[in-house]
């Protein structure tokens, strides 16, 4: 029977990479699937690794249907037996809802891949959503790791280096953001909630030095 996977996990955990070597090995036994995905950091109609890897996607807006891309998608090219969505913690819940439909009505697997919680520490909700309806939730078993070494659980907003708690909940970054933009950093719930990053980490390293010297 066909079902619905969410894959979860942190930033830096390599969802994207799972996503697309779960579509690899699909496509390798002779299935044919569609790619999603929504405001991946390479821009759009893409899904890509930090490893380098791409493949061209759907990009997922506000009237995206999945119902109605796989009917046309079957309809034009033969039945899909599978759809792979990634960053899907930014899908809305009613799409969400469409890709349960999918898997119970048209019989196609759905595996998603997303961050379940925000830099606020809330639930994304598309994620929350497929926490809800999924068949199985799996956390990715490659742990990403906070700075000091600890398990990392939490994503964090950075500029400068300097954690913010404040703002829209989908703003675009990545983890390896230049000064001045808007980054993200990993961290464990300790440090998250200290609001202690690697830069701030540092900068009272130097601090304690500079105070030893003098």
């Amino acid at each position: 029977m066909a079902e619905l996977v969410f894959f979860s996990g942190t930033m830096d955990s390599g969802k994207s990479t799972l996503a697309l070597q779960v579509d690899h090995n699909h496509r390798a036994r002779g299935r044919r699937g569609l790619l999603f995905t929504r405001d991946d950091r390479a821009g759009a109609d893409v899904i890509s690794s930090r490893l380098g890897l791409e493949r061209p996607a759907h990009e997922v807006t506000e009237g995206t249907d999945f119902e109605r891309v796989v009917a046309v998608a079957a309809r034009d090219g033969g039945p899909i037996d599978y759809l792979v969505c990634d960053e899907a913690q930014f899908y809305a819940p009613a799409q969400v809802e469409q890709l349960a439909r999918v898997v119970d009505e048209l019989g196609v697997d759905v595996y998603a891949f997303g961050i379940t919680s925000d830099f606020m520490t809330r639930l994304f909700p598309g994620s929350a959503r497929l926490v809800e309806l999924a068949d199985r939730v799996q956390v990715l078993q490659v742990e990403a790791l906070c700075w000091c070494g600890a398990r990392a659980t939490h994503n964090a907003r950075t500029v400068d280096g300097t954690m913010v708690v404040e703002g829209a909940q989908v703003v675009v970054g990545d983890v390896a953001a230049d000064a001045g933009e808007v980054g993200y950093e990993v961290l464990c719930r300790r440090h998250h909630m200290r609001r202690e990053t690697a830069a701030a980490h540092r900068a009272v390293i130097d601090l304690g030095r500079e105070a030893a010297v003098h």
